[in-house]
């Protein structure tokens, strides 16, 4: 049987204070730092090792990673950093409030945004100086960086990672961590899933917990769970993710 462990990174900067964050790259809270702290014990406590850890650009999934790897025991092992992973681009909501931006724009158009798989957020302007465009993480892809994305455009750069790099190493045995985001999480578990459309929509991922997922030879889920000391929390978390266009879940 084939294990891979997702995990969305801890509580960042712009979680805590119900912002858009997209491709802005803020750090982890404190509190994301235990987060961190906490779904790498829970792992050693369950002997999971890794052989190799991928992760996107942005220091909330990196910081994550590396305070994992470090209470694992596991700072040696490779790790793969691509933009690919990285969260969901925002567009012009990149930074706003949400709660703000529910009250200007109204509930139903920014959870249209947030949730559709097809609706993209307004497009960031290229003079914006919250474009990433000229950022050095991105020179690779300078030409290509996004301005907007709905879930459909993260899901296919993320499943362009996955078959080139996730699953020949899955094939070849190697024990893979994936710490990303919650919408490139969201967008695997769709696929793994095979949920249809806009099923993913009320899908949530907790930050900072492990998400564990079984696979046949094929690569097919036999099963998935959380590991988490406190059922309760996956729950509570998950459902704050879901809640209003308020709520501090991206």
């Amino acid at each position: 049987m084939i294990k891979i462990v997702l995990v969305r990174h801890g509580q960042s900067e712009y979680n805590e204070q119900n912002r858009f964050t997209g491709w802005t790259d803020v750090d982890l809270t404190e509190r994301g730092k235990e987060e961190a702290r906490k779904a790498g014990a829970i792992l050693r406590q369950n002997k999971f090792v890794f052989d190799i850890a991928c992760t996107s650009v942005l220091k909330r999934a990196i910081r994550t990673l590396w305070i994992m790897q470090d209470e694992m025991g596991l700072l040696w092992i490779p790790t793969d950093k691509t933009w690919r992973l990285n969260e969901r681009h925002y567009g012009a909501l990149q930074g706003l409030n949400k709660e703000e931006t529910a009250r200007k724009y109204g509930e139903e158009q920014v959870h249209l945004w947030r949730r559709s798989v097809s609706v993209r957020p307004p497009a960031l302007d290229k003079s914006d100086p919250r474009y990433e465009g000229t950022d050095p993480k991105y020179k690779a892809i300078a030409d290509r960086v996004p301005v907007t994305e709905n879930l459909d455009d993260t899901e296919e750069r993320v499943l362009a990672y996955w078959r080139e790099k996730v699953e020949p190493s899955l094939h070849e045995n190697r024990r893979v961590l994936l710490v990303a985001h919650g919408n490139t999480i969201r967008a695997l578990v769709r696929y793994l899933d095979d949920i249809p459309g806009d099923g993913i929509a009320t899908l949530n991922i907790p930050t900072g917990t492990p998400l564990v997922y079984e696979l046949d030879d094929d690569l097919k889920p036999i099963r998935h769970y959380y590991l988490e000391e406190d059922e309760r929390k996956v729950h509570s978390d998950a459902e704050a993710a879901a809640g209003a266009p308020d709520v501090r879940s991206e």
